[in-house]
This record gives structure tokens, C-alpha cells and sequence, in this order.
């Protein structure tokens, strides 16, 4: 059975093969902001779940049920979906892209906390059809550090927080200024290992039978 991880993040990719598996990688190219748009008053945890499901159904329409080119059963495979945003006060955001940004964001953050939400989807697909779907999100509380100026000029020119959710990471240069989280790290990273066991069991799959041997 193939894994297929609807995503680009090298983050998420790096997570799994710590974990002992070796997906293949298929980024979905959804219209973030058209999902988004779509829907009535939703709340953070729907925001993500929403927008984690959109980019696994998409790759899920992409594969061919008769193999791929090294005749890989594309048929069979689980795909899962993942999207990250913070929610700091009021406000769900995701990757700043703009140094400007980046600083805005920092300012409120800084010295404070907030909760990162990551949306998971798996469907499990078997002859080119979907059979069974899960969804659910992780939330962790992450407690930020007062970086100096300096520290903060210096980070926002590496260019690393324009391109993650929250501005920050864990588990790279961002990693300096978190002071520590409360809940799941691998949901930081940007995909949880526990949730996504959870729903890979909801659809019938173990992921002991995923590993890379």
C-alpha cells in the first residue's frame, strides 16, 4: 500500500521518515483562500480540517488506478492531508510570506502564547475509489520567547518564518525562541503522529504495516 503525503513541506516529510515511513510526495496545488471562502462561519479547528481535506481529495483525483510508471498499485493507498495555521488571540493565520509580516506577527506573539492547529485528513482508497475517510485536528499551546531585536532582525532575514505557519518552527532556527509547547511536538513540526495513527486506524489501516523495512 502506498502513503502519500498530499503535501509540500519538508518538515512533514521529515517527520515520517524519522517515524519509519517513506511516502510518496504529491502537492495537492489547492486554492487555499477559494477553500476558505467556501465556508459559513467556521470555526479555527474547521478552518484547518477543511483545508487538510481539500489537498487530500485533490491528489486522491490525481492518481491513475492502474499504477504508476513503476507499477506501484496507485489504486491502493492511503493519502493523507495536512494544513498548520496559528491562532494568536482572535486571529487564525498562516505563513506570513512578507518580512513585514513576520515582524507583526513576532510583536504579538513575543513573550506570550498560542495555540497551533493542524488539520489532518486520510482517505484510504482501494481500486481508484476513496473507501473510507477521517479527519480531526491537533491543537498545541506554544509558549514564545522575547527575542531581541537583533535575534529577531537576524531570523526574519534567514527567510525561514515568511514560509511556515505562525512565523516559527520547532524544529529548525525557530526552535531558539520557543520557550517550550504543550501537547503534541510532531503536530508543531506539522503533522501529528498520534492523530495520524488515530485515523489511519479509523480507515481500517495500521500503521505498523506502513513502515519502512
Amino acid at each position: 500500500m502506498r502513503f502519500i503525503l498530499a503535501s509540500a513541506s519538508p518538515a512533514r516529510l521529515a517527520v515520517l521518515r524519522a517515524a519509519g515511513i517513506e511516502p510518496d510526495v504529491i502537492v495537492s496545488g489547492v486554492d487555499e483562500d477559494a477553500v476558505m471562502a467556501e465556508l459559513t462561519d467556521p470555526t479555527h479547528a474547521e478552518t484547518v480540517t477543511a483545508l487538510a481535506a481539500a489537498k487530500a481529495r485533490a491528489v486522491a483525483g490525481e492518481l491513475d488506478p492502474r499504477g504508476d510508471a513503476d507499477g506501484a498499485a496507485s489504486g491502493d493507498a492511503v493519502v493523507v492531508g495536512c494544513d498548520s495555521m496559528l491562532s494568536i488571540g482572535d486571529a487564525l493565520v498562516g505563513k506570513p510570506h512578507t518580512a513585514e509580516v513576520a515582524r507583526k506577527r513576532w510583536a504579538d506573539m513575543a513573550g506570550g502564547t498560542g495555540e497551533l492547529l493542524t488539520g489532518h485528513a486520510v482517505l484510504r482508497l482501494s481500486g481508484g475509489a476513496v473507501t473510507a475517510e477521517a479527519s480531526g485536528t491537533c491543537t498545541t499551546t506554544v509558549r514564545f520567547a522575547e527575542p531581541a531585536q537583533h535575534e529577531l532582525d537576524a531570523y526574519i532575514a534567514t527567510g525561514e518564518p515568511l514560509q511556515v505557519a505562525g512565523a516559527f518552527t520547532l524544529d529548525a532556527l525557530g526552535g531558539w525562541f520557543v520557550e517550550g509547547i504543550d501537547g503534541d511536538p510532531s503536530s508543531v513540526v506539522g503533522i501529528s503522529l498520534p492523530l495520524t495513527r488515530r485515523l489511519l486506524g479509523e480507515t481500517g489501516v495500521s500503521v505498523v504495516d506502513l513502515w519502512h523495512r
